[in-house]
């Protein structure tokens, strides 16, 4: 049996002790993979009232749902579900100048690897429902309960899409964690990263007049994006009021293979955030291909993976209204986050939590105490306020 924190502090202190780090790219640590921080967060769960499952989306890599239970309504209907969903996941930790999993209290801040994202939102809204679970107000709302924490957010999503597909119909609005200064995130922007390819042909590095030199073709490539392409991005995806132009980046370039061959081969990865507008239309892809053929008839697009949605939740949303009641005003985002694939799964959701967005994925992660108790006041109040 858990002996619980006494605070919220502590709480998040327990979790930034237990390493979480999402597998892909480069850990920096051993410790990868969700499952103690899953099981950790289900043990408190348990502790604080909830019926818990943990449901394997990878191996060692779960998700954990908690069910708060639910008094019947005064008309005998059933309640609508909202579900607090923040990620267990976090990135890597190479370069960091604070003890990544030290969790230490040091000038009125928590600091650690996922402080900010996403444990700190986790760890206020884990307060918030044991606290109003413990007064019984929990179970006494017009709505039923419910937490889960998501493994796999900071690549692929598979713990948030796993969701949506098995527990999507059951909900009536999400409330993903993140770190937004308690804005309600209800827009951000889709995000498509794609491999382009060119080829040549190698030869000697002394005579590259008999060959055809792949980096070449991919810097005639790369000065017709930077240009012409970012432009026509920005056009066709339009100019969002909350989200602004969809944006391109050159994000890494590889090619040759040594010095003295001429180079046969050279890929860029691109990263284009784009806007609702654009994903009506059918999303960057086809743009892309169309723009590359275009240029250089030989050189191939290739997704690395599939496109990520835009968030686009209704401002008129019952429950958006009630958070920016309680002080919570809209927001848009550049940055792509779960509440996308609730949404695409036909939960309404938003991203909503203490702390900046500003702090994540830093050498020096860290959330002040003062925003973490402000995000567990916010959560109780907006919870209450669903009552009046």
């Amino acid at each position: 049996m858990l002996s619980l924190p006494q605070s919220v502090t502590e709480l998040l202190q327990a979790l930034v002790r237990i390493p979480s780090v999402n597998p892909d790219g480069d850990p920096g640590t051993e410790f990868i993979g969700e499952k103690a921080c899953a099981e950790y967060v289900g043990e408190f769960l348990k502790a604080s009232g909830a019926a818990v499952v943990l449901e394997e989306i990878l191996p060692d890599r779960p998700n954990v749902i908690g069910r708060y239970p639910t008094n019947a309504s005064s008309d005998g209907a059933a309640k609508k579900k909202i579900v607090f969903a923040p990620h267990t996941d976090t990135v890597g930790v190479v370069g960091m100048i604070v003890e990544p999993f030290g969790g230490e209290l040091r000038d009125g801040k928590v600091w650690g690897r996922g402080a900010s994202d996403t444990k700190g939102p986790m760890a206020a809204m884990l307060w918030a429902l044991h606290e109003l679970h413990s007064t019984g107000e929990l179970a006494a709302l017009p709505v039923e309960v419910h937490f889960a924490g998501f493994m796999s957010e900071e690549t692929a999503q598979h713990g948030s899409r796993h969701f949506a597909e098995k527990h999507g119909a059951e909900y009536a609005f999400g409330i993903i964690g993140e770190p937004t200064g308690l804005e309600t995130v209800f827009k951000h922007k889709g995000c498509l990263w794609a491999d382009i390819e060119t080829f040549g042909v190698a030869v000697h590095g002394s005579r590259p007049e008999l060959g055809e030199n792949a980096i070449l073709r991919m810097a005639r490539l790369i000065k017709a994006l930077d240009g012409e392409f970012r432009g026509q991005l920005a056009e066709a995806g339009g100019e969002d009021a909350w989200l602004g132009k969809t944006t391109l980046s050159l994000g890494m370039i590889r090619g040759g293979s040594r010095p003295n061959i001429t180079a046969d081969h050279c890929v860029l990865t691109v990263d284009i955030r784009f806007t609702p507008d654009l994903h009506r239309q059918g999303g960057p892809l086809a743009l892309l291909e169309a723009f590359v053929a275009a240029h250089d008839e030989t050189a191939r697009v290739t997704p690395r993976m599939k496109p990520q949605p835009c968030l686009d939740t209704p401002e008129e949303d019952v429950f958006v209204q009630k958070l920016v009641a309680a002080g919570a005003p809209l927001g848009g985002a550049p940055w792509v986050c779960d509440a996308a694939f609730l949404a695409q799964g036909g939960v309404p959701s938003v991203a909503i939590g203490p702390g900046t967005i500003a702090q994540a994925h830093t050498i020096d992660e860290h959330i002040s105490v003062a925003d973490l108790e402000d995000g567990v006041r916010f959560f109780k109040a907006w919870l209450r306020s669903l009552a009046e």
